[in-house]
């Protein structure tokens, strides 16, 4: 479990350094703002990362087993990539800037593809849920150090610095890969790579229900973010201030999601994931009408803390199940290129179904808007009874 947490705080910190600190870094050096969008394209290897993963499945490096050696080496390139980007200059060559980072996305994927590997082969199915929700809590972690702590060091010191120190803090991982066991996969490995690359996808979909836990898995957590993307706005549109929204998102919203993440994998010990997912995916939608109540409310700190606290609580719980039941559904033969494939397809609705909500919020109102996102979930819950089934 707490190789699970650390891995996880490894897998997070590298995420804010190519967005956020990145962008901050440029807007100092007068990037045009064009360019700075851009920027955020340097986020696809999270998205493709199932095109090399059968390549981490297939081979194993001489030393450290199959999915230690490959993490100690991508762990190392990693550190170095983000030290590099340090050393880049954005206001002379932003060009040179986004090779570094395009690196920094492609290592920081690799290591997903083989920590989520190693999480599943290294943990019994009854152990998933409190794993994953350790996982996630750590990745929290690492973004809040690499996001907000970064932010704070270049108030201080140099950018080039915070990658510096940012880099440096990857040495826990390292560290951590090296004292861990490496798992024992009882069911092998590929033995050729046309058996990595397609037998994953063949073994996946020759099994009853494969397209609908497909449909599932976009459609869970579908309302919890569309909701998610539209809540600065809206926070705004009722007259909070900017201080009083970071105020109490931060105190209320990260604890929440902490919280919210560890009770959900106490909980799975006792109910298993199956059972989670449905008590999980109802609080998901129920928290997400304290926005609706909150929009009919108007100002009011407590409320806005009720209804914060209240959604991230709920969805730290959704996202523990969520990630456990994926992880669960792999064949350890081609873990990581199986969960490659369906953690890339958990991020389309954040981005697919996100893109409309502004103009569904403009045409409905915020109360009935959310109230439409709470309803969002009810698709996900029916085709959990029919996977189940």
């Amino acid at each position: 479990m707490a190789v699970a947490f650390v891995m996880g705080f490894s897998c997070g910190v590298p995420l804010l350094l190519t967005l956020s600190v990145l962008q901050a870094w440029m807007k100092e050096e007068g990037v045009d703002l064009g360019v700075i969008g851009l920027f955020s394209l340097v986020g696809l290897p999270y998205t493709l990362k199932f095109l090399w993963a059968p390549v981490l499945d297939r081979f194993t490096l001489p030393f450290l087993g199959r999915r230690r050696g490959w993490l100690l080496v991508i762990q190392c390139l990693l550190m170095v990539s983000i030290a590099a980007l340090g050393f880049t200059e954005p206001g002379k060559s932003p060009w040179m800037v986004a090779f570094v980072a395009m690196l920094v996305t492609f290592f920081s994927a690799s290591q997903d593809i083989v920590v989520d590997a190693y999480r599943r082969e290294d943990l019994t199915d009854n152990e998933l849920g409190l794993g994953s929700s350790l996982y996630v809590n750590g990745y929290r972690v690492g973004m809040l150090l690499a996001g907000s702590g970064g932010l704070i060091l270049a108030d201080h010191i140099p950018f080039s610095q915070v990658y510096l120190i940012m880099a440096a803090t990857l040495s826990v991982g390292i560290v951590t890969t090296l004292a861990a066991r490496e798992p024992r996969v009882a069911e092998g490995t590929p033995v050729s790579f046309r058996e990595a690359v397609i037998q994953p996808f063949v073994e996946y979909f020759s099994r009853d229900g494969a397209v609908a836990i497909l449909a599932f898995i976009l459609l869970y957590k579908i309302g919890d973010q569309m909701a998610t993307t539209m809540t600065m706005p809206f926070y705004l549109d009722l007259g909070f201030s900017k201080t009083e929204i970071g105020a109490v998102a931060k105190l209320f919203g990260f604890w929440a999601t902490i919280t919210g993440g560890l009770a959900g994998g106490v909980i799975m010990l006792r109910l298993g994931i199956w059972r989670s997912l449905w008590v999980f995916g109802i609080l998901q939608a129920v928290s997400t009408t304290g926005f609706a109540v909150l929009a009919y409310v108007g100002h009011s700190l407590g409320m806005l803390a009720v209804a914060i606290a209240g959604e991230n609580f709920c969805g730290g719980m959704g996202t523990a199940a969520y990630v456990a039941f994926m992880a669960s559904i792999t064949n350890k033969r081609f873990t990581a290129t199986q969960y490659a494939l369906l953690s890339s397809l958990m991020g389309i609705p954040r981005v697919l179904a996100s893109a409309p909500t502004g103009y569904i919020a403009e045409w409905t109102g915020w109360p009935m808007f959310f109230l439409l996102c709470a309803g969002a979930a009810i698709p996900g819950l029916v085709l959990l009874k029919v996977i189940k089934r």
